[in-house]
């Protein structure tokens, strides 16, 4: 029996907001303009009045949900990791050879995204665009240790726990599995983005999914 089955779930931090935004409506609204709007405006522009406006609202009714901007942005986050976590559980049901596993897990954390069909209200081609250039955001801050510790990160924590589970499997005398997970997200994440605005940066190579092959090599080749 896979390791990881059974583990599938988005459900969020219950910290992060005041009323389930999944639960009603105008819950589901908020998330889907929230998206729409921060990967238009950038992070730093969006505001909850303009949401309310946005989705024909009031600001009132989005506190209803969340206690601010950077909650709500916490639970994109949160929600993302989520979903990259039961994709990655999903491609790997199934499959014995841990090293299948590591590469395919890999692709998933680093390639270009695709919609979802199985979750209308979030558009996830827009949301990791939001995740590669604001979810630093919600950690690098003076609070991030008292965020921390109300389970603001536990699903990006566990994404990390999980594969690193899959390295260990392969190299159990490997001393750096979190460490090397983490850079390869975090990397991956910094190529995307240089890759569409300063390509100069990085390696953009005709049919080809360079950044995907690159961390798939780096993973197999390091843990050796």
């Amino acid at each position: 029996m896979n390791r990881f089955q059974n583990k599938i779930t988005l459900n969020i931090c219950e910290m992060v907001f005041i009323k389930d935004p999944n639960s009603s409506e105008l819950g589901r609204n908020i998330l889907k303009g929230s998206i729409d709007l921060i990967d238009e405006l950038g992070f730093e522009d969006f505001t909850l009045k303009k949401l309310s406006k946005g989705i024909s609202s009031t600001e009132a009714s989005i506190y209803r949900y969340f206690e601010s901007k950077h909650h709500l942005l916490s639970y994109l986050i949160l929600w993302y990791w989520g979903w990259q976590e039961y994709r990655m559980i999903l491609s790997i049901t199934n499959i014995d050879n841990s090293k299948e596993q590591l590469k395919r897990v890999v692709k998933i954390l680093t390639e270009e995204i695709k919609e979802d069909s199985n979750f209308a209200e979030i558009n996830e081609v827009k949301l990791n665009r939001i995740v590669i250039a604001e979810a630093s955001k919600i950690y690098l801050k003076k609070q991030v240790d008292h965020d921390n510790s109300l389970g603001f990160f536990k699903k990006y924590k566990e994404v990390v726990q999980m594969v690193s589970e899959i390295i260990t499997s392969i190299n159990s005398t490997y001393k750096y599995p979190h460490m090397l997970v983490s850079t390869i997200i975090e990397g991956a994440h910094h190529q995307r983005y240089f890759a569409q605005h300063l390509p100069s940066l990085t390696d953009v190579i005709d049919n080809e999914d360079s950044i995907t092959t690159f961390y798939q090599k780096l993973a197999l080749k390091e843990i050796q």
